[in-house]
């Protein structure tokens, strides 16, 4: 059990036999008053949004969940399909479940897996990752004053914001947690 203390961004717990993340806090302190902690929580299997408040001595149940190593294969309209790296089983994930990370899965991606009761529930890309530029529309000279960015598309299909001097064919490195453009490879 978790303390009001131990309830933190980033920590799993278990609501209604559920596991849900925790995604903000809000810590009060009032007078006399018990100190009251208000937390939003999404849901790891369907991703839903909760809005939680816990008080005094509230206690918050840590969800029994695991992480391994998987390796992504493919996706198809429903599902985005993965390898366990130890035991080379397939398994799929609900492409809700994975949400705007689809965008940035290519092929041969190692991820982080969150098992929650033995069911892939979640995955955890690497923060950085390499992808090769496919589009880039050519920078318009004297348009430099400044930091200016064009929409360039990478390998996977997605549009991002990246400077000028990025050209169609170059590899570039990218947040995968913010989605945006952090360095040339």
């Amino acid at each position: 059990m978790l303390s009001l203390n131990e309830i933190k961004i980033g920590k799993i717990i278990q609501v209604n036999k559920a596991p849900f993340i925790v995604t903000r806090t809000d810590h009060h302190k009032v007078a006399r008053g018990g100190a009251v902690l208000k937390v939003k929580l999404k849901n790891l299997i369907d991703g839903s949004v909760l809005d939680k408040t816990f008080q005094g001595n509230d206690k918050a149940e840590s969800a029994d969940t695991e992480k391994k190593k998987a390796n992504f294969m493919y996706a198809d309209e429903n599902n985005a399909n993965f390898m366990d790296n130890e035991s080379y089983e397939q398994f799929t994930i609900d492409l809700e479940a994975i949400g705007d990370k689809i965008k940035f899965l290519k092929d041969g991606t190692d991820v982080d897996v969150l098992y929650f009761e033995s069911n892939p529930v979640a995955i955890d890309l690497p923060i950085k990752m390499e992808f090769k530029v496919t589009s880039a529309p050519p920078g318009v000279k004297g348009n430099s004053a400044g930091n200016v960015n064009k929409r360039v598309v990478i390998e996977t299909g997605t549009e991002i914001s990246a400077p000028l001097f990025i050209n169609e064919g170059d590899i570039i490195r990218i947040n995968t947690e913010t989605g945006e453009y952090a360095e040339r490879a």
